[in-house]
């Protein structure tokens, strides 16, 4: 097996996963951004302040230190020589950790008498100011000094502080100051941090988004969690408000089909009581076969306010309703007496197998409603003749219990298995006559109770499967 575009596919997905926008990347990313530029700010008034006057060159104390020097060993040239050296290895250890050979050392020149008495290194050129007292930028070669002159009447000294002239940047990353480096090492590990702080501020948003995915389809009521957070509570209250008005309309509809229903029943069961006697009191066979037809009508349309009846049952019942414990092996053994007549009458046999005992909670005629759904759907579209299989077992290692009910009609193509659950929703190539309610009281009972079904083709690749789980008992 070819591993390469399985590891290439899943590095795509991860990829993919990355690039799309996340809240979460988003604020830790702000938070390092703030970070970045907070210290980049306190970095750049550093960089400023430090280059608009250099940190040796500023203190007046330096020089009149060096002039001191200068004055009282000039009697001693040795020992003059060996103080001023002192000195400045003094100031290159305290304005940083290069020595006097680099070139980004400062420098320190004395005169004495006209004559250069010290100069930190021989490196260094001889540097002049034009006026004593003041800083300025003396050019010498391709390279710019800043450099300041203290002198002193006292044996014409003269004292000159000069450094080379860069951006402390470079200075303090030569120096390991606490300036860029502290960023470059704790930026790592702020990550993490800020990652666990953005990721516990958002738990109550999680906390929304469990509970509205937990959600059934059917169940509206507001959701239980109350933020304390002003940014989440308008949030909330709107997606409270969106579920009360589609509850209440929910329930108007509801409401009107179950009244519609209930006011056709009347009417049907009248015009059926008539049709009936006009049947047996004619003789004539052409107005017999139009009642005949007329009555089938009427059967058709009784079944379908039947089950509008059924779907606004299954529909009102609440989605945590556990009202008894249930032998659902039973429960459907007992249906099948009801529709043997159905099944008789175009010469469809009913198998039905049970496994056992197969305990469930739920509504006792939610699940007939169910149940005989299932079963009528798979003799109503059997050929002549043929076999519908029921089967009830127990899944222990799902805890499921499991409704297996198999014909030997059309079946259903693939790509409508998922529609045929939509009320009203019928197969257009579907010759027999149906409401399209039938699966969409067994979807609506299913969700009511935990469970889910699937159709597919029978063991044979003909017909049609379809496969109930529901939650087993385990009081």
């Amino acid at each position: 097996m070819n591993l390469l575009p399985v590891a290439m596919t899943a590095l795509a997905r991860r990829w993919k996963r990355w690039l799309q926008p996340s809240l979460l990347r988003r604020l830790l990313l702000a938070q390092i951004a703030v970070v970045v530029l907070l210290w980049g700010a306190i970095l750049a008034l550093f960089l400023y302040d430090s280059n608009r006057v250099t940190d040796l060159v500023r203190y007046d104390k330096i020089f009149d230190s060096v002039i001191t020097i200068a004055q009282n060993l000039a009697a001693d040239p040795a020992r003059q020589q060996e103080a001023l050296k002192a000195f400045d290895m003094a100031l290159l250890e305290t304005s940083g950790d290069f020595s006097s050979e680099t070139d980004k050392a400062p420098v320190m020149q004395v005169w004495q008498r006209g004559r250069l008495i010290f100069n930190s290194t021989a490196a260094a050129p001889v540097m002049h100011t034009a006026v004593p007292g003041r800083v300025e930028n003396v050019r010498v070669g391709e390279r710019v000094w800043r450099a300041r002159m203290m002198t002193s009447p006292s044996l014409d000294t003269r004292v000159l502080l000069a450094e080379p002239k860069v951006l402390r940047f470079s200075f303090t990353v030569d120096h390991r100051s606490y300036y860029l480096l502290p960023l470059a090492i704790s930026l790592p590990f702020l990550v993490f941090p800020a990652w666990l702080s953005v990721l516990f501020a958002l738990r109550p948003w999680r906390q929304v988004t469990q509970e509205t995915a937990e959600r059934g389809p059917a169940d509206l009521t507001p959701l239980s969690f109350e933020p304390r957070h002003k940014e989440l509570q308008p949030l909330v209250r709107s997606i409270n408000g969106l579920l009360r008005s589609v509850r209440d309309r929910a329930s108007r509809e509801r409401v009107l089909i179950a009244d519609a229903a209930n006011e056709l029943r009347t009417p049907l069961d009248a015009m059926r009581v008539n049709v009936e006697a006009l049947k047996e009191q004619t003789a004539d066979a052409g107005q017999r076969e139009l009642m005949i037809n007329l009555l089938r009508s009427n059967d058709r349309a009784a079944r379908l306010v039947g089950q509008l009846q059924q779907l606004m049952r299954s529909d009102e019942m609440p989605q945590d309703a556990v009202p008894m414990r249930l032998a659902f092996d039973a429960l459907v053994r007992e249906r099948i007496p009801f529709v043997e007549d159905l099944a008789r009458v175009r010469g469809i046999g009913l198998d039905f197998v049970s496994e056992g005992a197969v305990l469930v909670f739920g509504e006792r005629e939610s699940l007939i409603s169910m149940v005989s759904n299932l079963i009528e759907n798979a003799i109503k579209y059997s050929p002549d003749g043929g076999t519908v299989t029921v089967r009830v077992a127990c899944e222990p290692e799902s805890s499921k219990a499991v409704l297996r009910v198999t014909d030997q009609g059309p079946g259903i193509p693939p790509e409508l298995r998922e529609r045929v659950f939509d009320r009203f929703f019928r197969n257009p190539d579907q010759t027999q006559s149906g409401s399209g309610l039938g699966l969409a009281i067994v979807r609506s009972v299913l969700n009511k109770h935990g469970g889910r079904i699937e159709l597919a083709a029978g063991e044979d690749g003909s017909g049609l499967l379809a496969t109930v789980w529901l939650p087993l008992s385990t009081g």
